[in-house]
């Protein structure tokens, strides 16, 4: 049923709304951030009748949300086991050189992005980064570029590896292990030769350079390690002078945190404060509070035996408690690979693991950013709402016939499109806009190319994030991570980060089309 013209235009208004505060969150005007933006453009669309209210509450892909959630506090735990902390380690291990450490950072970015999503990666392994290059005079510019980028390709290969994934995976419902298997052979090609690129970019920088191994088995420290907290993406915001200043955390006595801006996507960091010395507070009453993570103060005897028997039973209840979260970690992958609901197995993982946890939950559930689910809800809305006004379909009834997937220049379009798209109206409203026609197209020509079609999408939409440094949220977590990073500052600009953004981009995603399959 075609949409009368007031709707049309309204509709439009209600969606241009949202895409302005989505892309540029401190507009002058109505400064009040993307997350209320999207509401706002949710609750316009029930307004001008657009959508009506079972509509827009019917929109609402609550599989997606739930997926996110049960990854988000998944991610959390997996922080405290210290899951990151080894990852760290390991972009140090056994070294040879400045150009293998480079290699290493895209490959590691990669794999860890694809497990534990590639915002939770970049906020992380920023600062261990930049502790190995500045230890060892290595310019910090290729590694941080090699930890954005390669996190972005990396998050391509599987459903949980960033929220257009998500998305996608539950619309086309195709299973986890078709997914990987599909996007898979893309991915690892992808990261090689997006390491090729910056070896070969930065080759002559990094060849007066030779990593000493003994010392950069010491870089990463036990106090550095336990400092680098995981805080989940937010859709948070400040007024404009202040957007790209500390916000308040759920700890505001212990904790400063910082809001960067992407395209679509917003995340709020987590670093140390002088106060806090490196979370040690919290970590302290963590263990007293657990019997799974240290003892209480009545184990805790006066004499010198007891107080070693006493710091034994904390390691050895620490050691178990960490084994079962790698356990529950690795139950759901392979509950994902078996084929099982993907939001109720991540539900089900978080859940067991707060269980497993046997204290009070809520210093841990806290951190999990409802923000971002408040914002995909008003997204879902708003999108759904535009969608109805026919325009998106108009703008594909003119693309499609030159995006025929069973054609190489058909793939070179779409991907064009979904390129610019990505980088213009972010990578997860393009998903939602196209996913279903991209699908229904394919499904004209044979029914063998529908997941094909979905796989492209994932493909090109998330390795387009890599193009500038606005196109992604990773892209500007290492960047604002390595300004702020106390004694290690270095500023990443869009200049230098566009020079190899373009060809890499291109490049990749091209190579990449070629082995989807």
């Amino acid at each position: 049923m075609a949409s009368s013209t007031p709707e049309v235009v309204l509709g439009s208004v209600a969606f241009s709304i949202f895409w302005v505060m989505a892309v540029f969150p401190s507009v002058p005007l109505l400064p009040v951030g993307r997350t209320a933006g999207s509401l706002l453009g949710g609750t316009l669309m029930v307004i001008f009748q657009v959508s009506t209210p079972d509509q827009a509450y019917a929109s609402i892909d609550l599989q997606v949300l739930g997926l996110l959630f049960g990854t988000m506090v998944v991610s959390i735990y997996l922080e405290r086991a210290d899951l990151f902390k080894y990852l760290g380690k390991l972009l140090s291990w056994r070294s040879k050189g400045a150009k293998d450490l480079l290699c290493r950072v895209c490959l590691i970015s990669a794999i860890s992005s694809a497990l534990f999503t590639n915002d939770t990666s970049c906020v992380v392994l920023t600062e261990f980064v930049l502790k190995i290059a500045r230890q060892h005079d290595l310019p910090p510019r290729p590694f941080l570029l090699a930890l954005a980028s390669g996190a972005n390709i990396g998050s391509s290969a599987t459903p949980i590896g960033n929220p257009q994934n998500l998305v996608i995976a539950v619309q086309s419902k195709i299973s986890f292990g078709v997914f990987l298997l599909g996007l898979f052979p893309a991915m690892i090609v992808g990261v090689v030769v997006n390491a090729l690129i910056l070896l070969a970019m930065y080759w002559r920088v990094l060849s007066v350079h030779k990593v000493d191994q003994e010392a950069a088995m010491d870089v990463i420290s036990e106090e550095d390690a336990s400092s680098h907290r995981f805080s989940p993406a937010m859709m948070s915001h400040h007024s404009p002078a202040q957007e790209w200043t500390t916000g308040l955390d759920s700890s505001p006595t212990s904790i400063h945190s910082s809001t960067i801006h992407a395209n679509g996507n917003e995340v709020h960091m987590a670093s140390s404060s002088p106060r806090s010395n490196g979370h040690k507070e919290d970590d302290t009453a963590s263990a007293i509070a657990t019997p799974w993570n240290g003892v209480s103060s009545v184990e805790m005897g006066t004499g010198e035996g007891t107080g070693r028997e006493a710091n034994s039973s904390k390691k050895r209840k620490r050691t178990i408690w960490k084994s079962c979260v790698y356990l529950v970690t690795v139950g759901m992958l392979v509950s994902f690979l078996m084929g099982l609901n993907m939001s109720w197995t991540a539900i089900t993982a978080a859940v067991a693991l707060i269980v497993l946890d046997f204290k009070d939950a809520g210093s841990c559930l806290e951190k999990v950013s409802y923000f971002l689910l408040i914002f995909f809800s008003g997204m879902f809305i708003t999108v759904d709402g535009f969608n109805r006004t026919g325009i998106p379909g108009k703008f594909w009834d003119l693309m499609e016939p030159h995006t025929k997937i069973d054609h190489p220049s058909g793939i070179a379009v779409l991907a064009i499109v979904i390129l610019l798209l990505s980088n213009l109206a972010s990578n997860v409203p393009t998903v939602l806009l196209l996913g279903g026609r991209v699908a229904a197209s394919a499904a004209a020509i044979s029914s063998a190319e529908v997941k094909k079609s979905w796989l492209i999408l994932a493909w090109a939409s998330t390795v387009g994030g890599n193009l500038s440094l606005l196109g992604s949220a990773a892209n500007l977590i290492v960047c604002e991570q390595a300004r702020r990073a106390t004694g290690l500052e270095y500023t990443l600009s869009f200049w230098g980060h566009l020079m190899f953004g373009v060809p890499s981009t291109i490049i990749v995603t091209a190579i990449g089309l070629t082995l989807i399959r």
